[in-house]
């Protein structure tokens, strides 16, 4: 026996050695494909992500005694019609915000040169070395780039509102078939693993994406809601395109909140710093809320994972998919680990769950 044990040890060693190759050539590969495919990726993930979402209300007017398909149709209804009723209010008060904005950046950025010239000239009298000199060449080439692009900019918005209106249209119809036959297919996608595998991984998801997806968009939704009409009253220009920034980068875990209030203070800053502090206060006193008060209710410590953790997968993530890819690899990463929890226990008899 003592003869076969350094060959057994370097068997294990050659294992452990391959692991890491194998591993990264299969993420670069993944990477490649998921690149090539993004567009498509992206629009398949944000269908499903909605038809997750929607189900919850179908599921709500078949406790009232709804057959599933009338429902599904009745809930399909409805989301067209909320999408032409944002599409009639919101989205061109959007649009005109986000020209104004791009219109107005070239003067906000004047601005802010003229402050760090202030800043400059204080910090020479008092013969402090601060090297201001080269942001204020940046931001002098930041202006003539800016006023350069105006006109490519407009034309861009148009383009894109108009090849994002037709992607919305898809998305929400392909949620819709997802809604009648989604259940079906993931069922028999399901069957073709080990049912050691395929339950567990099924209630993992279920469960990550759940708490994952109700919480975060409530929680963007109290941050959006509550913001809006407070930029309204403070009278802080683009009030509508700031607070949906928040909001959108809400639903970033982790770095989401500190990275839309940071950019929406920063643009603020250089245009008039009292209302940028006063924006940054009010917007940290209702992170403080948000995440002391009620993100722990909604979400709980779902993932099991570590905080570092946590970071690592939003950058790969971001990596792989930007802003989508960070927004669903936290519930990805969590489900991975209870399946791998779950496998590794002691077997007990687990009910299956739809994923929709």
């Amino acid at each position: 026996m003592p003869r076969h044990r350094p060959n057994r040890e370097l068997r294990r060693w050659l294992l452990i050695g391959l692991i890491g190759p194998v591993v990264a050539l299969n993420v670069a590969l993944v990477i490649v494909v998921a690149n090539f495919f993004q567009h498509l990726l992206t629009m398949v993930l944000v269908a499903a992500i909605l038809a997750f979402l929607l189900n919850y209300v179908v599921r709500m007017f078949k406790r009232f005694g709804m057959r599933h398909n009338a429902a599904v149709i009745l809930v399909f209804l409805l989301t067209v019609a909320l999408f032409v009723v944002l599409g009639i209010t919101l989205v061109p008060n959007l649009i005109n915000q986000i020209t104004q904005f791009t219109g107005r950046l070239p003067e906000w950025l004047n601005a802010g040169q003229k402050n760090l010239e202030f800043l400059d000239g204080w910090a020479r009298a008092r013969n402090l070395n601060l090297d201001i000199g080269r942001i204020i060449a940046n931001v002098n080439g930041q202006i003539e780039r800016q006023i350069e692009s105006i006109a490519k900019t407009s034309v861009s918005i148009a383009l894109g509102t108009v090849s994002t209106l037709i992607d919305s249209m898809i998305m929400v119809v392909l949620a819709f078939y997802m809604l009648l036959y989604g259940d079906r297919l993931w069922r028999g996608l399901l069957r073709l693993f080990p049912t050691e595998f395929s339950v567990p991984f099924n209630q993992a998801l279920h469960l990550n994406f759940h708490k994952f997806l109700i919480s975060q968009f409530l929680l963007a939704l109290f941050m959006t809601v509550t913001l809006t009409p407070i930029f309204l009253i403070m009278k802080v220009p683009f009030a509508l395109l700031f607070t949906l920034f928040i909001g959108v980068c809400e639903l970033i875990p982790l770095i989401g909140a500190a990275l839309g209030i940071g950019i929406v203070t920063l643009l603020l800053l250089v245009q008039n710093p009292q209302m940028a502090l006063w924006v940054g206060i009010i917007c940290l006193v209702l992170q403080q809320v948000r995440d002391n008060g009620i993100a722990p209710k909604l979400m709980g410590d779902f993932t099991g994972l570590n905080p570092i953790w946590i970071f690592v997968v939003l950058l790969l993530g971001l990596q792989v998919g930007g802003v989508l890819g960070a927004f669903i690899a936290v519930p990805i990463a969590g489900t991975i680990n209870s399946t791998i929890e779950a496998m590794t226990e002691p077997k007990s008899e687990l009910p299956p769950v739809s994923i929709l």
